[in-house]
């Protein structure tokens, strides 16, 4: 027990939601333990200046991005928005409560894999300074460097929760859908599957000013329009073949501008479903069945065209007892606890890196 250590897991995700935290006892190997879990929403203040900034650094060439001393005036207010949101949401939710590290992912602003770059923004400094903790931050970058595509990163973690059950599939639905395939004698893969949450997410607010739909309400009321699905479906990225990941902004919804508001959330949740569909046939066996994590395991829409789609069982972790709402907080706490026991947090069948690689940069109190 003596590598056993209490962590405090902190994840901001692209759908700009917040941050959702968790407190893990872990070894960063099978001694893994929830002992709470939390969310603190963005103010909206920040949350539209993020995504007015992954709008705008769409079009900034990496250079622009790279060195934080060339960094543009909006990037460095957006980098101490999030450090401070990070820094009240922890105070907030620990109170007296002490952990003897952090696992701080900080927030995507850009993922570019095919160029080797990746920036998630927010302060590790920062926070151990105030919070008289060490901080794990910047998990992609060791990755990256190792000729790897920086994401996903919980797929390590989701074999370690999920026990012994084999072949299964574990399917994020966050901002982008990322898929873990876990099949027998330690075989692994793991990719972004396509779009989750985010481009509905930007639909049903542009349409209607609500932040989601909520339980796939909307959707469940229009019908998908398989002209503009296929449209969508056609784009290059679903014939890559894995390991391989996704920027929130590597797909737009030009093919539903047309729409009805109803008709728009449906083809939109159709082609998260049918991009879930076509990464599944990338795996070595069908998984006997799926385990529902992230946001969008709420959406019954979703959850309905994916089993439609698939032909597989889809159940919530939650069912499971994983606290679905914080599982990637909490992997990245396992992740932290990885880091300083210098042990890998990818392998070349996660994110195409050339050999396993720990990574993180640990920031002292």
């Amino acid at each position: 027990m003596s590598d056993v250590k209490t962590v405090l897991g902190l994840m901001s995700g692209t759908s700009l939601d917040g941050i959702d935290m968790a407190v893990l006892e872990t070894d960063g190997e099978a001694h893994i333990k929830l002992q709470r879990d939390g969310f603190v929403p963005y103010s909206d203040s920040t949350r539209n200046l993020l995504r007015y900034l992954l709008d705008d650094t769409a079009a900034w060439p990496t250079e622009k991005m790279t060195n934080r001393a060339d960094w543009p005036d909006m990037l460095l207010e957006a980098e101490q928005a999030v450090t401070q949101a990070h820094l009240v949401a922890v105070r907030e939710f620990m109170g007296e409560g002490e952990v003897a590290l952090v696992g701080f992912h900080g927030q995507t602003i850009s993922h570019r894999p095919d160029e080797g770059f990746t920036l998630q923004i927010g302060s590790g400094q920062e926070l151990a300074t105030a919070l008289h903790c060490d901080v794990v931050g910047q998990f992609r970058l060791a990755d990256m460097a190792a000729g790897g595509q920086g994401a996903p990163l919980a797929p390590l973690f989701h074999a370690a929760l999920a026990g012994e059950e084999r072949p299964l599939g574990v399917l994020n639905l966050g901002g982008v859908g990322n898929l873990t395939w876990l099949g027998a004698d330690d075989a692994i893969l793991a990719f972004d599957t396509g779009p989750a949450n985010a481009l509905l997410d930007d639909w049903v607010k542009q349409k209607t000013g609500a932040r989601y739909d909520e339980d796939g309400a909307l959707a469940m009321r229009g019908t998908v329009d398989e002209v503009a699905l296929a449209t969508l479906m056609a784009h290059p990225y679903f014939d890559t073949k894995p390991p391989k990941s996704l920027d929130r902004l590597s797909f737009d919804g030009a093919a539903v501008l047309t729409l009805s508001d109803a008709d728009g959330a449906a083809t939109l949740t159709a082609f998260t479903a049918e991009a879930v569909a076509r990464g599944l046939a990338h795996c070595l066996e069908p998984p006997s069945k799926v385990i529902m994590c992230g946001g969008g395991r709420h959406n019954k829409a979703l959850s309905e065209m994916l089993r439609a789609r698939t032909q597989i069982e889809f159940i919530d972790c939650d069912v499971l007892g994983w606290h679905g709402d914080s599982l990637e907080a909490q992997a990245f706490a396992w992740l932290a606890m990885r880091s300083v026991r210098k042990m890998p947090l990818s392998r070349p069948e996660t994110t195409g890196v050339s050999e396993p690689v720990s990574g993180g940069i640990l920031f002292r109190a």
